[in-house]
């Protein structure tokens, strides 16, 4: 148990917002460089705080940030696109809205001396573990922040903080008395590992028929845009090397690895060639718009394009879904490459006719059919449970990473992890691909010891902390409603 809670204790830890010092060294990843047509430049009002399109980009920036560390560099705007991220950076700044109203409320403040102090200690800006000013206007001119700018973020961001350390409390000797015993415990079991290849299942045509026609809006076709588009390239430009390195002095806190720590220029040197050689021709694909926009420019491609095709950027399609037949983009940056995009018309989506659709339709059938199938047959095995065909666990544990019979080590943890905060003796599990019929035989509570009882202390320090901001929060939701100004969050 020690070791999975100091796994997994990030996880326990609550994250509505985002640091503002989680951007220093942290360039911007190009989201909502556009207009997204809100008011005076907000996206959204919740209860009397604006929140602004540059700070939803900000946030963007760190959560796609995060990602990419996580995923050693391999994250990308399409994977962005899919996991929502934009919607997940709208949620962050909406619920520290919720905090920064009622912190206004009950009339909290962070004073310049207060926001002096932290800002001081923040180790990226000091030299020699002193604050250094030189190092902080550097970093403003690299982001293009004003500093009453970011002030004021962090300044929100300490008063966040502060109102939630006023509201938390530790928990109390009983709580954590009884948090220990319950997570100390080993079971025994008996248990029965089921998948699909336990189901026999026929497929009936009427069916897979009648499926498609109970839910056949959910098969359309894709919105297919037709485009005409002048490419202008800069992959030609001329760059020198005196202008390469004015660059990258310019604008080193865009180039970051994994770590977040500034790229030398040698390292990040091909990458400051690219945009260098980007901000040189923006000029020519400016000229290419005009003149493609006067009729005086024909286009280089015309082409036909399913909504979201990776052609075009998520940005762009963004971008696109706002705009009507006839409209001309400006120069959007696609690659290393300038795209000047008209829209010459656009094809709603439709309802698939059944033999469209049938492929798909015929495995999302199969697929349901075959999870209820298993839900049934693992309902007739808990009832008439036979422990002489189950399999028999030893004394098993939540941080014990044990691999059970039949299981992969991923799916053992899973599986013991959600056994763990069951009350059942008898139940099932559900895992991806999966089912676990179980019956715990014996239980034993092991003894607990000094070091292991200040871990588990911690631990639940954190799951009343998170427990206690959530409910909060539903708690602010109904006090201070959210108004969009866009669509898309």
């Amino acid at each position: 148990m020690i070791s999975w809670m100091q796994k997994h204790n990030k996880y326990l830890v609550w994250t509505i917002w985002v640091a503002t010092i989680a951007f220093i060294g942290a360039g911007f990843v190009g989201w909502g460089s556009y207009d997204l047509g809100g008011k005076a430049g907000n996206v959204a009002k919740v209860g009397e705080v604006e929140i602004s399109q540059k700070k939803l980009n900000m946030v963007y920036t760190s959560i796609y940030n995060q990602y990419n560390e996580a995923m050693q560099g391999q994250f990308d705007e399409a994977k962005a696109k899919e996991m929502g991220l934009v919607k997940q950076a709208f949620s962050r700044l909406a619920t520290q809205a919720k905090i920064l109203n009622f912190a206004h409320e009950i009339g909290l403040i962070i004073s310049d001396e207060e926001l002096l102090k932290q800002l001081q200690s923040i180790p990226a800006f000091q030299n020699e573990g002193q604050f250094s000013q030189e190092i902080y206007q550097n970093y403003l001119k690299g982001q293009r922040l004003k500093a009453k700018e970011f002030e004021a973020n962090y300044k929100e961001e300490l008063l966040i903080q502060k109102t939630i350390a006023l509201l938390t409390i530790d928990s109390l000797p009983l709580e954590v008395t009884a948090f220990s015993r319950a997570v100390h415990s080993s079971d025994k079991l008996a248990y029965v590992v089921l998948s699909a290849k336990d189901v026999n299942l026929t497929i009936d045509e009427t069916k897979v028929k009648s499926f498609w026609e109970m839910k056949k809006e959910e098969f359309m076709t894709k919105q297919l845009y037709s485009l005409s588009i002048v490419w202008t390239e800069s992959k030609d430009t001329v760059i020198t090397e005196e202008e390469t390195k004015a660059y990258y002095e310019k604008k080193s806190f865009n180039y970051s690895d994994v770590n977040n720590s500034q790229r030398s220029y040698e390292n990040a040197k091909t990458d400051v060639e690219n945009d260098l050689k980007l901000s040189k021709t923006y000029k020519t694909a400016q000229k290419s718009y005009i003149a493609f926009k006067k009729g005086k420019l024909t286009a280089s491609e015309k082409i036909n394009l399913s909504l979201g095709d990776l052609k075009l950027t998520p940005e762009i399609w963004q971008v696109l879904q706002s705009k009507n037949i006839g409209e001309i983009l400006k120069p959007k940056i696609v690659g290393n490459t300038y795209a000047t995009i008209k829209i010459e018309n656009i094809i709603l989506p439709k309802i698939k006719t059944y033999e469209e659709a049938k492929k798909e339709v015929s495995q999302n059938y199969t697929e349901q059919a075959k999870k209820e199938a298993l839900i049934t047959l693992a309902d007739a095995k808990l009832k008439n449970f036979n422990q002489s065909t189950a399999l028999i666990s030893d004394f098993i544990k939540l941080d014990g990473n044990i691999n059970l019979k039949a299981l992969n080590s991923g799916e053992s943890q899973q599986f013991i992890e959600k056994l763990f905060t069951s009350s059942k003796e008898k139940g099932i599990i559900t895992l991806v691909d999966k089912i676990i019929v179980y019956n715990i035989l014996e239980q034993r509570i092991d003894s607990i010891d000094e070091n292991t009882s200040q871990v588990l202390e911690k631990s639940m320090n954190s799951l009343k902390k998170n427990t206690f901001e959530k409910n909060l929060i539903q708690l602010l939701d109904k006090q201070y409603p959210t108004e969009t100004y866009v669509n898309g969050l």
